[in-house]
């Protein structure tokens, strides 16, 4: 199978693009304030200065926005005085660490699945940066782009992302297989800390790379995961789904309608009646606000479509009449009509 960089699809270009009011999930934060705890900085202070509430990372369901956690980090890197803060601070990642995409990975079958079902759910983590899958060459390229401004940070949330998915994947997963690690950004310029590195992936190291992320094997995509429990998979995806059309109270209302038709789309293709009716509005208000956007209930309905059927054909092995069942679609010739108005392909040739 020919595979084409997921980069350039719709798909892509929808989730690597920034929200405009980025989230960042109270999980996601308190792991670098288990690891302030333990160099023993006083970060209470620095949650005051950046404006986040105590008592918000109280509860594991909430989110702050991804500015204050981009300024708090700023702020914890230069109390902690390590430049390693960031890697270090994977030592605390758990399952909950992702919120419920931790336990939706420890469910999934294999890492194919994983690439499959997890990045449709990213944001429930938070905006802070976007997963992408590219295969080339019997090998695998899984990289995370992260969305912080400030460089500094940038480097640390990336180290960290990427040191916390290769302790996740040897605790909960026993998966071991990365070939290389792929780093943006320079080394450290203490050469003694590039075992600090080395120790944690247990795979080559590389910086000054063309992207951050793992490099391995195509063939253990397929590897399987012993603990996988499908039936509990799809309680998970539910749960996941509408947390997400949750998410969105500060979100244009087109944003609110895509998420909302992900949650039911499987199910039904709705009419934009019922779309309003969920949002506690009339179907003539929804369309003028939508209008105001620039955009329309069917062509938010269509992006989706086309969004999630690129995601589908380049990572799942799931058919095209399944992939037709989860656009929503009645019959499959449908789908196939549809897909070849938005891309001027058939499903089988883009696969």
């Amino acid at each position: 199978m020919v595979t084409i960089s997921v980069s350039d699809s719709a798909w892509y270009k929808y989730m690597n693009t920034p929200s405009n009011s980025g989230l960042a999930s109270v999980p996601a934060v308190t792991q670098y304030l288990r690891a302030a705890e333990a160099l023993d900085v006083d970060y209470e202070p620095l949650l005051t200065q950046v404006g986040i509430d105590r008592k918000v990372l109280t509860d594991i369901n909430k989110h702050i926005s991804s500015q204050a956690m981009e300024n708090l980090l700023a702020l914890l890197i230069e109390a902690s005085g390590d430049p390693c803060f960031g890697l270090r601070s994977a030592q605390f990642v758990e399952p909950a660490s992702y919120s419920v995409l931790g336990y939706i990975s420890m469910n999934c079958s294999s890492l194919r699945m994983i690439q499959a079902k997890i990045p449709m759910y990213e944001k429930i983590v938070g905006d802070m940066g976007v997963t992408s899958v590219e295969v080339s060459n019997g090998m695998v390229l899984q990289r995370w782009s992260c969305h912080f401004k400030n460089a500094l940070v940038r480097q640390h949330e990336v180290e960290n992302v990427l040191a916390s998915w290769c302790l996740f994947a040897q605790r909960f997963l026993n998966f071991k297989g990365w070939h290389s690690v792929w780093f943006e950004h320079s080394g450290p310029s203490d050469t003694a800390l590039v075992k600090e590195y080395t120790d944690v992936f247990d795979c080559e190291v590389l910086f000054d790379q063309p992207a951050s992320g793992f490099r391995f094997l195509e063939s253990t995509l397929d590897e399987l995961f012993p603990q996988a429990n499908e039936q509990l998979l799809q309680t998970l995806l539910d749960h996941a789904t509408t947390i997400l059309a949750n998410l969105d109270h500060s979100h244009l209302v087109a944003q609110k309608v895509k998420n909302l038709l992900r949650l039911v789309l499987k199910q039904q293709a709705p009419s934009s009646e019922i779309i309003a009716e969920m949002l506690g509005m009339s179907s003539r208000t929804l369309q003028r606000k939508l209008d105001e956007e620039g955009t329309s209930y069917k062509d938010l309905l269509n992006e989706l479509r086309v969004e999630l059927a690129l995601y589908y054909l380049q990572n799942t092995d799931l058919s095209l009449e399944s992939i037709a069942y989860q656009l929503g679609y009645a019959e499959a010739r449908s789908f196939y009509r549809g897909f070849k108005q938005w891309t001027g392909r058939t499903a089988g040739s883009y696969r």
